[in-house]
């Protein structure tokens, strides 16, 4: 019981006058280490000046890089051959390319839907729609169910709509007369 008693009074007494002085110059000592590695630092006006400056010349250095690429004449590898050439004749280059090449009409944008029943009519024999399990077909043994290729190689003229663009071949397509 002695034990626990001691330990009470000591938890209860208040720490002398000499510990309370030495946490405080504890900490006195470490804000002077503090000051002692920052104090040289530089600091001010001055610092943020040079730093500024150092900044500005390595952004006009990297302009004059740039612009130097963009306007002159190099190699980039020249065992490949290679060259790098100033984009006002880079741009001039394309132009005339693109000057040579004749407009093409442009595909749809989209294509339309087609209706389902036509993908896979109802009314067909099982096993011949087209789908995941449909079977390829057999090719014919006997050679009268191939088509003549000679048949098969005259193809009907073929249409345009008004707006649409004239065929490779330059010309116009005749309109046909429609029996009225």
């Amino acid at each position: 019981m002695a034990d626990t008693q001691t330990i009470r009074e000591l938890a209860q007494t208040r720490a002398p006058f000499s510990a309370w002085l030495g946490v405080v110059l504890l900490f006195a000592v470490f804000g002077v280490i503090v000051l002692a590695i920052i104090g040289p630092s530089p600091r001010g006006d001055t610092y943020e000046q040079k730093r500024a400056k150092a900044r500005e010349e390595k952004l006009k250095a990297a302009r004059e890089e740039d612009t130097k690429a963009l306007t002159t004449y190099a190699w980039i590898d020249k065992s490949k051959g290679t060259a790098r050439i100033p984009i006002e004749r880079a741009m001039e280059l394309a132009v005339t390319e693109l000057a040579q090449k004749k407009p093409a009409a442009a595909g749809p944008i989209a294509t339309p839907e087609q209706p389902t029943a036509s993908i896979n009519p109802t009314n067909a024999p099982p096993k011949t729609q087209p789908g995941a399990s449909a079977t390829p077909a057999a090719t014919p043994v006997s050679g009268a169910a191939q088509p003549n290729p000679a048949k098969s190689s005259q193809k009907p003229p073929a249409q345009s709509s008004p707006g649409s663009a004239p065929p490779a071949g330059g010309k116009s397509p005749e309109p046909s007369a429609s029996p009225q």
